[in-house]
């Protein structure tokens, strides 16, 4: 059984939000995370936790954004993976979900998680996805975050830490400075 792992693009003022720039909506401060070099450790650290998930747990926006881009996407093994790897989008208002093993679940998010955790042998991750991801750490289900946190303050934006969330206490694993960013693991203490 693997762990529930959260992983985000954060900037130091803990905004989340439309690292790549391709959000529907329109974020003015959107595309941040292309200012910067991660550097080949960066793209290995992403690598390896895409890796070791068995599968992803998807927001709506979060899906339909890495939906629209990773099909026709030439990314080697990381693109493989992204394509053949199952994919559960948690929406109440998507009606299909067509990109390659992807299901739509409603409902129980514990269960859920629970159901996961029983199908598989290795983690569940969830990139982006803010609403989902808050409501994972309200219910206590997040096991593990790993941030790349990028130098730069956005002021404003959809942010990972909901205010009015519970207190969490997470201990340090890892953390290490590639290129222009600074990767961090982090574990739930429990």
């Amino acid at each position: 059984m693997g762990d529930l792992v959260v992983t985000e693009f954060i900037t130091l003022d803990g905004v989340m939000q439309d690292p790549g720039g391709a959000e529907k909506a329109g974020f003015p401060r959107g595309g941040w995370a292309f200012e910067f070099d991660r550097g080949p450790d960066g793209d290995t650290f992403k690598l390896d936790e895409l890796m070791a998930a068995d599968v992803q747990l998807l927001g709506r926006v979060t899906y339909e954004g890495f939906a629209a881009a990773w099909p026709t996407m030439e990314a080697g093994d990381f693109g493989v993976k992204m394509n053949e790897m199952p994919k559960v989008v948690v929406s109440t208002t998507l009606e299909t979900a067509d990109w390659q093993n992807s299901t739509i679940a409603r409902g129980d998010l514990a269960g859920l998680v629970a159901r996961l955790k029983s199908e598989y042998d290795g983690d569940i991750l969830v990139a982006g996805s803010c609403a989902l991801v808050q409501s994972l750490l309200a219910e206590d289900l997040v096991d593990r975050i790993h941030l790349m946190v990028f130098p730069v303050v956005l002021g404003e934006g959809k942010r990972l830490f909901a205010d009015g969330g519970p207190k969490q206490v997470f201990e340090l694993i890892a953390s290490e400075r590639t290129n222009d960013v600074t990767t961090s693991v982090l574990r739930r203490k429990r």
